[in-house]
């Protein structure tokens, strides 16, 4: 039986999609005997809803006040969106849990029911994120992307307005906020790369706090640590951001001699996006993202 502490401060950003992936988190944790108390933080993100993310620090514009908080033991774990983390590690923290993943595609919510080849050529599309506008463009589609920042409510509510024609929104928020019902095209990897890490959520806590790790144990999905490991580590070679057109996904899949992971990239350049996959073993999951990001240097 999991050993049980006495009461678990999880922090958490403010918003409706933190505070529904925060509680899905606690929610297990209870389930295990835990006592949780959400701690709401704001973060950079949160405060400016308006400039573009990589003028107001890029890459953990939305952790490290969570982060700072953990390293001052004002909470005892954070929990982020995967996407969001930066790569490079923090001394004194871990992840202590990646839970099973989402499904991580992109979605489109756009006017009239449209999917992307419905709509017409010069149609206006918001997204925030270099990856899906590079992608987009790539399709040769005609359409136009335009940047935009803010929750899902502010972003679908552009499309009400008539503001843009559609929006482009990770899939796995919209499912954890039950609003799946105003999706009007799931977009095929083909076509869209999620974010590294998209739809994966990050428990995070100090390295020296062993009973909150044993805690986190069960929470743990190793297939999703696999993949999301690969995805990241490609982003880290590639020397990226979350803000710079990578995109990437991994999946454990079933390969001659047993379970391999498979992994795809797409690097987006002044002349088009680059695409490439491979596959490895599960066990060096790094390894392959170094590898594809390697390969993807020398195609360009």
């Amino acid at each position: 039986m999991t050993q049980q502490i006495r009461q678990i401060r999880l922090g958490t950003r403010r918003s409706k999609l933190a505070i529904a992936q925060s509680t899905l988190v606690a929610d297990a944790l209870r389930n295990l005997g835990h006592e949780v108390e959400l701690v709401p933080i704001s973060t950079t993100g949160d405060v400016d809803k308006v400039s573009p993310v990589e003028q107001i620090g890029g890459t953990g514009i939305y952790v490290s006040a969570l982060r700072d908080a953990l390293l001052a033991g004002e909470i005892d774990i954070a929990v982020h969106s995967l996407k969001d983390l930066p790569t490079a590690p923090v001394d004194g923290l871990v992840i202590g849990a990646i839970p099973v993943r989402e499904d991580p595609r992109d979605v489109l919510v756009a006017r009239d029911g449209l999917t992307l080849g419905e709509l017409p050529r010069g149609a206006v599309i918001g997204t925030g994120a270099p990856r899906r506008s590079a992608q987009i463009e790539a399709l040769g589609l005609g359409l136009e992307c335009t940047g935009i920042r803010g929750n899902v409510d502010t972003r679908i509510g552009l499309v009400a307005d008539g503001k843009v024609d559609a929006v482009v929104l990770a899939r796995a928020g919209l499912a954890r906020l039950g609003r799946l019902d105003e999706v009007t095209e799931t977009l095929d990897p083909i076509q869209m790369l999620p974010s590294p890490g998209q739809a994966a959520l990050a428990v995070e806590c100090r390295a020296d706090a062993t009973d909150v790790l044993a805690a986190l144990a069960p929470l743990e999905d190793p297939a999703t640590r696999a993949a999301v490991t690969a995805e990241r580590q490609l982003l880290a070679t590639l020397e990226a951001g979350c803000t710079a057109p990578v995109g990437a996904l991994a999946e454990v899949v079933e390969g001659d001699d047993g379970p391999e992971l498979w992994l795809r990239g797409a690097l987006g350049q002044e002349d088009g996006v680059r695409r490439l996959s491979a596959n490895g073993p599960v066990d060096d999951p790094a390894g392959l993202g170094r590898a594809l990001a390697n390969e993807l240097l020398e195609r360009t």
